[in-house]
């Protein structure tokens, strides 16, 4: 795949909406958000545009991002923070045994999915999240204790996200184990993986880096309220 093809990485939300992920748009012209009940992320091609697309957006959601560029905001509404994330990127599949089974979930696994991410990381994953992408979990004794998914995508591009395993569950290695099957999965599909993480994450980081991903550029996510 041709390298300059990256440049679409600079606005995800906006390309993935004016491609694969189209059918979850809410289309104000030069901005484009997702439908709040799948996700909560709106991008945008012309500054202006913002003004008028954010004071509409409010109407169907309380809380939001906007990703990349700061945006232009109505007196009504404020930047509640600016989330700095590291957009990371990775080139080759990633070898790593996988000595536990990874259950592709379905409908059925929803609300244990859902709940399993609000837990560790309450508010970003909606009730229909999951219908935008193949979502992965490693269940003990019945219960979903860890997960990775797909959230944005484009027609080259697929985000890995909801890297979660439950706090009781921590160090074990499943998040490497879905994180790999998650990303050669992807690669199988010819497209190339990539992820967002909160700059302070260091953990997470490093764990990132050690299966192959690199830091491409910072990304800012400006929640708005």
């Amino acid at each position: 795949m041709e390298k300059q093809s990256e440049t679409k990485l600079d606005n995800p939300v906006w390309n993935a909406l004016a491609e694969t992920h189209s059918a979850f748009a809410i289309d104000y012209g030069n901005t484009k958000f997702y439908n709040p009940d799948y996700c909560t992320f709106g991008g945008f091609s012309e500054l202006e545009s913002t003004f008028d697309a954010i004071r509409q957006y409010a109407c169907l959601t309380e809380s939001f991002f906007i990703v990349g560029e700061k945006p232009c905001l109505p007196d009504s509404l404020k930047i509640e923070k600016e989330l700095v994330c590291l957009q990371m990127i990775v080139y080759n599949k990633i070898e790593q045994p996988i000595n536990n089974e990874i259950v592709k979930l379905t409908e059925k696994h929803n609300d244990d999915l859902v709940h399993l991410v609000n837990l560790v990381q309450p508010g970003y994953f909606k009730n229909k999240t999951a219908s935008l992408g193949n979502y992965y979990g490693i269940f003990k004794d019945n219960q979903l204790i860890a997960v990775t998914g797909e959230r944005m995508k484009m027609n080259d591009f697929t985000e890995v996200s909801a890297i979660i395993t439950h706090p009781d569950h921590t160090g074990k290695g499943y998040a490497k184990q879905l994180i790999a099957h998650c990303v050669n999965t992807i690669f199988d599909q010819n497209k190339i993986p990539f992820l967002h993480v909160v700059e302070s994450n260091v953990g997470a980081i490093a764990l990132y880096e050690k299966l192959g991903f690199i830091t491409r550029r910072e990304m800012s996510f400006w929640n708005i309220k």
